[in-house]
């Protein structure tokens, strides 16, 4: 049964970031044809993008050392995008060369996180990517762009809004079709989601990105919807977390979202019986159980 809450969208994008925000933070070497088989049960589920792999080096996240590979496996499904995240000019030319047709860059809205995760300051980080982003528009690539650390870091404390604003706005400006707010390490709450989104002017171009370190994902997930915006990332079996913050836990799982979504009335054009069976399926080759509360639920169902 559903039942609709006023202010709210009729339908949402889920925004599938398992394959590679998910599986990026398992120590153990998961094979590539079990990624290749995760991504076509996800796209058989009914999921319209799937961000499949990155192009970051092996040295550093040494889980995504086959995205070539994998991307050679996929069975490509008409309807369906399958984006890859893009770090550097090195890895926008692996990209090109394989096909690729959207990316997504991660830049950071604090200092410290942009050091540890990029070896960059606030600011040199734009030196990296827009290069990237703008020899991808010229190749007629779509470009997204992560920007994490919205809501606190870990050594800074609560990030400033307008720092994110700033930030995103600089990203917005060079091309980026969409900004995707991270809270990469879950610290946000429903009201402080309200306040960045009035702060960008509205949710035009933005998605959000909740980890649920504290409880708050799926709070702050409709928050974000009373304040119009319509895609949201999020994990199947809420796998992930953040190889360069070791306080974020596991992302927003995706059934725990179309559960919430469905109750609301709100079309995602999931199968959520589906997304249960491929959690149930993955979560038994990873060696655990699935986090997911409605994976946990409907298994013993």
């Amino acid at each position: 049964m559903a039942y609709r809450m006023e202010g709210l969208p009729e339908r949402v994008t889920v925004y599938e970031v398992g394959p590679r925000d998910g599986l990026q933070n398992e120590s153990a070497i998961v094979p590539v044809e079990v990624k290749a088989e995760f991504i076509d049960r996800l796209a058989d589920a009914g999921h319209t993008v799937v961000e499949a792999t990155s192009f970051v080096h092996p040295k550093w996240v040494p889980q995504l050392a086959d995205a070539a590979e994998l991307l050679g496996r996929l069975d490509r499904r008409p309807g369906v995008r399958y984006p890859v995240l893009v770090p550097n000019e090195r890895g926008l030319d692996r990209a090109l060369e394989l096909g690729v047709t959207e990316i997504a860059i991660f830049a950071s809205a604090t200092e410290t996180f942009a050091a540890k995760n990029l070896n960059r300051t606030l600011e040199s980080q734009f030196d990296m990517f827009e290069p990237v982003v703008a020899r991808a528009l010229e190749h007629g690539l779509d470009v997204r762009a992560y920007v994490s650390m919205c809501f606190g870091d870990p050594w800074e404390g609560p990030t400033p809004i307008e720092q994110v604003v700033a930030v995103g706005e600089r990203l917005a400006g060079v091309g980026c079709y969409q900004l995707s707010l991270g809270d990469t390490i879950g610290v946000g709450t429903p009201g402080h989601v309200t306040a960045l989104i009035g702060a960008f002017g509205g949710p035009d171009r933005l998605a959000v990105h909740f980890h649920d370190t504290y409880g708050q994902a799926l709070g702050n997930t409709l928050a974000a919807l009373k304040a119009g915006v319509t895609t949201v990332d999020a994990s199947t079996g809420g796998i992930g977390g953040c190889p360069y913050a070791e306080s974020a836990t596991g992302n927003l799982a995706t059934e725990d979202l179309v559960w919430m979504l469905r109750g609301l009335g709100i079309e995602t054009g999931l199968d959520l019986d589906k997304l249960v069976s491929t959690s149930t399926w993955l979560a038994e080759r990873l060696g655990r159980p699935s986090s997911s509360r409605v994976v946990q639920a409907l298994a013993k169902g």
